[in-house]
């Protein structure tokens, strides 16, 4: 948990310095679009398509951009897509576990991008089930720790649904089940506390340590890779870097 916990502070810090803002506006309106064709398009009604349109709110997605979304996926304008998920498995060099959660309308295209994504960056590409035991979807609120008590986010959300709090550096990490998720985020904010990030994940049951330069290079550049990927929409593994390699390499 606690390499899962700093490595998604990380990735919520580089996403939103990220320069391919683009890609990753296009990976948060097609996550809306899907969840609504498959849920209905009321978020009240639709804790999946909720969690969506949050996430991408957190990541600064435009309301318009949410708004037409929403309005493809109900019919009421042109241009949308028949989205299905597809999983991918396999490990990255060092023995790291790779989970790969793809949203596409074209499954051949994203089957040969991330099996060359695996080939040309030390990876294999393994058989369904062959990772996936590992992880569990869990979800995870992230709460500045400089501004709120480990005790003021139990008071405040405990009821909600909050199964763990644990303390990473300088963030909370609150962690629920999934369909929890939205509940304990509107707890604690109605309470006054701060939620920069909440999102339904992927957490591993065991952890990978990459301690040295070179294989940690080795596996961020094969997760790089894979998020490059057009149809891509997570990436999730099981390594632990140290904070002083990561700032070497990351």
């Amino acid at each position: 948990m606690a390499g899962h916990s700093k490595w998604a502070n990380i990735k919520h810090k580089k996403s939103a310095q990220d320069a391919r803002r683009g890609k990753l506006f296009a990976r948060l309106i097609r996550a809306i679009e899907a969840a609504a064709r498959q849920g209905g398009a009321d978020p009240d009604a639709n804790p999946t398509l909720a969690t969506a349109i949050q996430k991408a709110k957190d990541n600064s997605v435009p309301k318009d951009n949410i708004e037409r979304a929403l309005k493809r996926a109900a019919g009421k304008e042109g241009g949308g897509a028949e989205y299905e998920y597809v999983y991918y498995e396999g490990y990255a060099p060092s023995g790291v576990a790779v989970y790969v959660e793809c949203l596409t309308d074209n499954k051949n295209r994203a089957t040969n991008d991330v099996r060359t994504a695996f080939n040309k960056n030390g990876g294999n590409l393994a058989d369904a089930g062959a990772v996936s035991y590992l992880f569990a979807r869990t979800g995870l609120v992230l709460v500045p720790a400089d501004q709120v008590e480990e005790d003021d986010i139990l008071l405040a959300a405990l009821d909600a649904g909050i199964s763990e709090v644990s303390l990473d550096d300088s963030t909370y990490t609150v962690r629920t089940e999934p369909q929890d998720l939205q509940p304990v985020r509107a707890a604690l904010e109605e309470a006054g506390i701060p939620v920069p990030s909440s999102e339904v994940t992927q957490v591993p049951s065991v952890i990978v340590p990459v301690e040295d330069e070179d294989g940690a290079r080795q596996v961020l550049r094969l997760v790089d890779a894979l998020e490059d990927c057009d149809d891509v929409q997570n990436v999730y593994t099981n390594f632990d870097i140290p904070e002083r390699v990561l700032e070497v390499v990351a």
